[in-house]
């Protein structure tokens, strides 16, 4: 699998997971440490010693210059962190157009919304598929498409996904890319439920 693959695929919010998993988790196993050295069950010297170490707070008010000089880079290290989470989250995803010819005067550029429909339409003259979605994402220079196919009931997939692939290939040609990854979503058209009288 190619490491542009990714761009196929349904947009990744592997980072956030992993940082909302991480953080969620280290919360837990804070308070859980809490209420069971709260609880005594740790012995009762323990439950009854404050919160912060004695011996960490001595050291804290004999070097305040250094603490808050540290308290500061952390708090502006976080908060830097914050805002670069907040506006990757918040990116809106790329709908790349491609430049087929760069030649001075004769230029040609494809926009991505013309591509996604022709791909789109292709795939709709395909036995079996009810209805289809694509869409154009990626970069200019590594384009991707994500394509979900809704099926008539009873469509054969073997036969959908062959005629997908000469879809594909035509797209590919058409374009002059030697690879499009492509994630493709199957899912089945809803049928309109007939009521009985």
């Amino acid at each position: 699998m190619s490491k542009f693959s990714d761009a196929a695929r349904a947009r990744s919010y592997r980072l956030e997971r992993g940082l909302t998993g991480t953080t969620g988790v280290l919360a837990l196993l804070a308070g859980a440490a809490a209420v069971v050295v709260g609880m005594g069950l740790l012995g009762e010297f323990r439950a009854q010693r404050p919160v912060a170490d004695p011996i960490a707070l001595d050291f804290l008010r004999q070097y305040p210059e250094v603490t808050k000089g540290v308290a500061i880079a952390l708090g502006v290290l976080l908060f830097v962190l914050g805002l670069r989470w907040a506006f990757r989250s918040l990116r809106v995803e790329l709908r790349p157009d491609l430049v087929l010819d760069r030649t001075a005067g004769n230029g040609l550029r494809v926009v991505s919304g013309a591509v996604a429909e022709a791909v789109r339409s292709d795939a709709e003259g395909i036995d079996g598929v009810a209805k289809a979605r694509v869409r154009l994402v990626g970069d200019e220079q590594h384009p991707a498409l994500r394509i979900r196919l809704s099926l008539t009931d009873g469509a054969e997939v073997r036969a959908v996904w062959q005629e997908l692939d000469k879809v594909l290939g035509n797209a590919k040609s058409c374009l002059g890319v030697a690879e499009l990854p492509t994630a493709v979503h199957l899912e089945l058209a809803t049928v309109e439920r007939q009521r009985v009288q």
